[in-house]
C-alpha cells in the first residue's frame, strides 16, 4: 500500500508544496510547511541555522539568519511541524527559503488521519 494513501496530510493555508519550489522565481515571497526532519547549526556558520522540512511532495531547505532565530527560538527548537514564510533563493541546482517568519503549527499533527479503509 503506497505511503501517500495511508495519511491525509494537514494542508496549512497558503503553503507551497516542496516540489513546486524550483518552479518559482528567485526572491519570490513564499510560504512552505512541513515536518522538521533536520536541524543544523554548524559552528562555522556564524549563527546561521539550517532546517530541512518534508511535506507530502518532497523536501524544502530553509536558511535561518541569527536575528530570525532569536525571535523564533522556541518554534525552531521544539516545533515538529513548521510553517516558514520568507524569500525563495536559487543558487545553481540548489533552492532554499530564507526564513523571515516561523510558525510552530505542530498542533496540526493531531489532524493527520489514518485511513484504515485504504
Amino acid at each position: 500500500m503506497p505511503y501517500e494513501k495511508l495519511y491525509k496530510w494537514p494542508k496549512p493555508p497558503s503553503a507551497c508544496p516542496a516540489n513546486m519550489l524550483k518552479k518559482a522565481a528567485h526572491l519570490t515571497p513564499i510560504c512552505v510547511a512541513g515536518l522538521v526532519i533536520l536541524r543544523q547549526r554548524p559552528g562555522t556558520a556564524k549563527g546561521v541555522i539550517f532546517l530541512t522540512l518534508e511535506d507530502e511532495t518532497g523536501y524544502a531547505n530553509i536558511i535561518i539568519w541569527r536575528k530570525v532565530y532569536e525571535k523564533n527560538r522556541r518554534a525552531i527548537i521544539s516545533g515538529r511541524l513548521l510553517r516558514i514564510t520568507g524569500k525563495l533563493q536559487h543558487e545553481g541546482d540548489t533552492t532554499h527559503v530564507i526564513a523571515e517568519k516561523i510558525e510552530d503549527i505542530s498542533d496540526l499533527l493531531d489532524k493527520l488521519i489514518f485511513s484504515k479503509s485504504q
